[in-house]
């Protein structure tokens, strides 16, 4: 059942008079339930929770954290279709992208909860006491990854649950020790509300302290902008526009202690199409980007918005039949009226640069809310000196630039902003040709894709979903996969502390079993 309020630590509650519906776009109509906005005091009562269970949750265990996290998978899962089928009446996705997403939610929750049952993720490391040392003795120091204190998860519009409530974010962050305070999208809060109930039933079943974890309900930014402004709040995660992360990163730097701010942003994810694969698979990789490019109504962070190539028949040719293949797909709907709507802004602005062509725009009819999606071609000299070519227009939407050289090829790459992914499609042996240009390329993104499409974004260890700014505020860590934790935590360090007082992953006799770096060699050994 879902009540419109906001959950306050384990108190639902809804003091406000701001009240707002969430909109079912495929069927052009607001649905029924109705939304509470936020209050200042329950604002204040969320952190001062936070805070108040930040000081037990940062000491619970590893196992402790890891039935949590286990429970709050389970409780997603028991939601069952009452969950997917508010997920999709505010989405416009169908079911099948609502079970995929679901899945991928409760599989980043097992998988930290693995991470930090079995401990090693902490780093600890210790350095041992010689006191005999000459000129001066040396002291016993150890250290370990301790978590940050409360933090603001905001949910992201086109992934209501791996990217939302409990999405990567919110895991990687209850994984660390952090309380989290989750300022729910507004055009998907019912299913935010679900899944914090989800998440409110997991706490209290496994004895989590109150105040781990918090739903607020807004429709605007207000709300957002008075948790970052919260002393309580020591760091904040964001996945979003270029405009709403920087907004938030600035907020936070201004704050008399500023706190990070781990925003996945805008990008467009250049690809590179190298001569000899455009002239042997050219017709093969027109039909793969086609779909690649209106997968998801384009409403994936890692949409290839921008495909790069060398001047030519070949490049032509595989223009052309991009231009016929992606004709052929029938137009999806978009999350909500907003989103198409920036997105026909966005589209008709690029549409009005200078010597930008337009090579296709589906032009039948479609339902409302629906997207058409559109291919541009413009030349690499032209690109390069309009920054608004560079821009993402977040949707169906494509540009081909036509290089004039391989130089021009790398000057293009190197002009361009960080961006979250780049991809290098070449045919056998013809890339250890081009060493400059993917070399530019890899200083641009933070994943590199070869004879592959970037959407689709794999939940492993192995996976950085993150990149130079502005795809995101900090290219040095990944919001997918366990080593997203990073973000929630700093170092820290024990000189010369007792044994007994010492955390267990530190103690001598490492009572967890963990694997610790000792006098710099790596081992589970007791000292």
């Amino acid at each position: 059942m879902i009540t419109g309020k906001n959950y306050i630590g384990t108190a639902l509650s809804a003091k406000g008079d701001v009240t707002y519906k969430t909109f079912n776009p495929k069927l052009n109509i607001e649905n029924q339930n109705t939304f509470t906005e936020a209050t200042p005091a329950e604002i204040e009562m969320a952190c001062i929770l936070a805070e108040r269970a930040f000081h037990r949750f940062k000491n619970y265990s590893g196992k402790d954290k890891a039935e949590f996290l286990n429970a709050i998978a389970d409780e997603i899962l028991a939601l069952d279709d009452v969950l997917i089928q508010t997920y999709c009446s505010e989405t416009g996705l169908p079911e099948g992208r609502a079970k995929g997403e679901r899945g991928r939610t409760v599989g980043q929750l097992r998988a930290f909860a693995e991470l930090v049952a079995e401990g090693s993720w902490v780093e600890a490391s210790i350095d041992t006491a010689q006191p005999e040392r000459q000129p001066m003795p040396k002291s016993d120091i150890r250290k370990m990854m301790v978590p940050l204190g409360p933090v603001v998860v905001f949910g992201a519009s086109n992934f209501p649950l791996a990217y939302s409530t409990a999405g990567g974010d919110t895991a990687a962050a209850l994984a660390a020790g952090c309380p989290v305070i989750v300022k729910s999208h507004p055009m998907h809060a019912g299913t935010g509300e679900l899944v914090a109930s989800a998440i409110i039933k997991a706490a209290e079943k496994t004895g989590m302290p109150n105040g781990v974890f918090s739903n607020l309900n807004s429709s605007g930014i207000e709300v957002g902008a008075q948790l970052v402004k919260r002393q309580e709040i020591k760091a904040v995660g964001f996945t979003g526009s270029i405009k709403g992360g920087r907004a938030l990163y600035d907020l936070a730097a201004q704050r008399e202690e500023p706190i990070p701010v781990f925003a996945e942003m805008g990008s467009i994810n250049p690809v590179v199409i190298l001569p000899e694969a455009l002239k042997n698979r050219g017709e093969a990789l027109a039909k793969t980007y086609a779909s690649s490019i209106t997968l998801g109504t384009g409403q994936f962070c890692t949409n290839p918005g921008l495909i790069l190539g060398i001047k030519g028949d070949m490049l032509s040719n595989f223009i052309t039949k991009l231009s016929e293949e992606i004709i052929k797909i029938e137009p999806t709907c978009m999350l909500h009226p907003n989103i198409i709507g920036a997105y026909e802004s966005n589209k008709e602005k690029a549409l009005a640069q200078p010597e930008l062509t337009l090579s296709v725009d589906y032009a039948s009819e479609v339902q409302a809310n629906y997207a058409r999606q559109a291919i541009t071609t413009v030349k690499g000299s032209t690109f390069i000196e309009n920054p608004t070519l560079h821009q993402e227009v977040f949707g169906p939407f494509s540009m081909v630039v036509q290089c004039e050289s391989t130089t021009q090829l790398e000057q293009v790459i190197s002009n361009l902003e960080g961006q979250l992914t780049g991809t290098v499609i070449a045919d056998n042996n013809e890339a250890s040709n081009y060493t400059e240009v993917i070399s530019a390329l890899q200083n641009r993104v933070g994943r590199i894709i070869y004879n592959g499409v970037p959407t689709g974004v794999e939940v492993c260890p192995s996976m950085v979903h993150g990149g130079p700014y502005p795809s995101s505020t900090d290219s040095r860590f990944t919001a997918v996969g366990i080593h997203s934790i990073k973000r929630w935590v700093r170092p820290f360090s024990y000189q010369d502390w007792p044994n007994d007082l010492l955390p267990n992953e530190l103690k001598n006799e490492n009572p967890l079993c963990i694997s610790r770096l000792v006098n710099n060699q790596q081992t589970t050994m007791k000292l």
